[in-house]
């Protein structure tokens, strides 16, 4: 490429670095909002300040709610087949035991099982009294396994999409190892608030009441749970109230949730169900005219009206003692998605804004001195050339400030660590290639040839040393957490900017000069 399209290159890249860097500039950023585009670099956790959670997945509860609607499923396709298939249950979490009433029915019954679930591995039948079959069934192993990857996956996409609608801006969410999940929001406003929305379950199911059994009674029939029941009236004691223990149906079937008020100007939750749920809840509905209907939100009943006809149109409501707020809280995590499985906050830190600040002024500083002390030196030893040095610098700088604003990174103390580093690296080629020209001049080459061969001899040792440091770089933002990804960010944009400023701009600016430099040859 000619010098004259380097020079061009060059100074378009500069104003365009300019335009995405200066919004991110704290006294002049907000003035220029209306002009300039609106990405800028975001503080990490680590500079601004907010939490960080670190939250457990009860996945051996996914298993057993996909157990618990495997067998509903079960029985509603016996019973379109025209058999009947009784009591249809959970044990221990990991068994489904139902009972067949009429024998003749097995190979109907094995056939639908072979045919719609693969997933299911099912034992010999038991005879039982009246000549009725009893089995019991468990998920494979590689069902299993499936199941509890689904569940953490879904749990960290569901906490994602709450804290989206909830505005937290750039939240770092991932998986760890041992079904945990970490969060962190910097710069949140209302922490406690946070970490209710985040942690909250909002596992919904739906349960037919047991009328018939007293929740008072220490045994309890088979299948049969006893769950406390939130009074409408704020300030009376809980209740209790048994229920059937397998649900009819879970929150994963909701579509939409939107808070509400009734005529009483209080607040409630309506829902409406997508296609598959709207369809199970018509039916169960239908098949339990008279019953109570439990609905569970994180174990407690909230209401548990009677079904007085069958309900079609998929829709239904949560009454209790809300706030305004609960509600809309309420409706927010059910629309985001209703969490696979309990969620538990094992580990919370907060991290105030005056340590954040803290960090930055430390950052800032070791970033300034050892920017001055290098600017000093290379000043010094190397003249004139020197200061082309220093202001290549400076243009490495802006290019990474340019770079992480317009992808809209985070920065955080270990990217500040990355962009000290840079400072170095950058210097670093700057010497590389100065000390070649140095030898040129030495052996009686003319000023321009002597600055070619030293670019063209140094710019082998640049791009091996810095594809290197490129290739850990990658690594480091693939598999790193948080921290050592801000770290990677910073590095990988200071390397390119780096390399393009020392072998790009910089052999631009000093083969004009060496063209013009008359008798006295160059500064270095």
């Amino acid at each position: 490429m000619g010098l004259r399209w380097r020079l061009i290159l060059a100074s378009l890249v500069f104003l365009i670095s300019l335009v995405y860097a200066l919004p991110s500039v704290p006294v002049i950023g907000p003035a220029l909002e209306r002009v300039l585009p609106s990405s800028k670099i975001n503080l990490g956790l680590d500079l601004k300040g907010g939490i960080h959670l670190t939250l457990g997945v009860d996945v051996a509860k996914a298993v057993s709610n996909s157990l618990a609607i495997a067998g509903q499923d079960l029985r509603r396709m016996a019973q379109d087949e025209k058999i009947v298939v009784l009591r249809p249950r959970v044990m221990g979490g990991t068994a489904l035991e139902f009972l067949l009433p009429r024998a003749d029915n097995e190979a109907k019954l094995r056939e639908i099982l072979a045919r719609h679930f693969p997933q299911l591995s099912v034992g010999q039948p038991q005879a039982g009294e009246g000549g009725q079959l009893r089995y019991v069934a468990r998920f494979t192993q590689g069902e299993v396994k499936r199941i509890e990857e689904l569940a953490l996956d879904q749990a960290l996409r569901t906490i994602r999409n709450r804290i989206d609608q909830f505005g937290v801006a750039e939240p770092d969410i991932r998986k760890q190892a041992g079904n945990r999940i970490q969060v962190q929001l910097p710069g949140i406003s209302d922490p406690r608030r946070a970490v209710q929305i985040i942690g909250q379950t909002a596992h919904l199911e739906f349960h037919l009441v047991r009328d018939d059994v007293d929740p008072a009674k220490a045994v309890l029939p088979p299948g049969v749970v006893v769950l406390p029941m939130l009074e409408k009236n704020a300030g009376q004691p809980e209740g209790h109230i048994a229920v059937e223990k397998d649900s009819m149906l879970t929150g994963e079937d909701v579509a939409d949730a939107r808070p509400a008020f009734d005529n009483m100007n209080k607040s409630y939750v309506t829902m409406s169900f997508n296609a598959r749920g709207a369809r199970i809840f018509e039916r169960v509905t239908g098949e339990s005219v008279g019953r109570r209907m439990a609905i569970v939100l994180d174990g407690k009943v909230y209401s548990a009206p009677v079904i007085r006809e069958r309900i079609g149109g998929g829709k239904a409501s949560i009454s209790g003692s809300f706030t305004t707020a609960e509600a809309q809280d309420l409706a927010i995590v059910l629309r985001a998605g209703s969490l696979p499985a309990p969620v538990s906050v094992l580990e919370e830190r907060s991290v105030g804004p005056s340590l954040g600040q803290e960090a930055i002024d430390s950052g800032v500083r070791a970033a300034v001195v050892g920017a001055a002390a290098v600017v000093v030196f290379i000043g010094f030893y190397y003249g004139l050339s020197g200061l082309i040095a220093n202001l290549m610098l400076c243009f490495t700088m802006l290019i990474v400030m340019a770079g992480m604003g317009a992808f809209g990174a985070t920065l955080t103390l270990p990217g500040i660590a990355g962009i000290v580093l840079t400072i170095g690296m950058a210097v670093d080629a700057n010497v590389l290639i100065y000390e070649r020209i140095r030898e040129e001049l030495r052996l009686g080459l003319t000023p321009l040839a002597s600055v070619r061969a030293g670019f063209d001899r140094a710019m082998v040792s640049i791009t091996d040393a810095n594809l290197t440091s490129i290739i850990v770089t990658v690594i480091l933002y693939q598999f790193g957490t948080g921290p050592i990804r801000g770290f990677a960010v910073t590095l990988g944009l200071g390397i390119v900017a780096s390399m393009f400023t020392a072998i790009f701009v910089s052999r631009a600016i000093f083969e004009e000069w060496a063209r013009h430099c008359g008798p006295k040859g160059l500064s270095i």
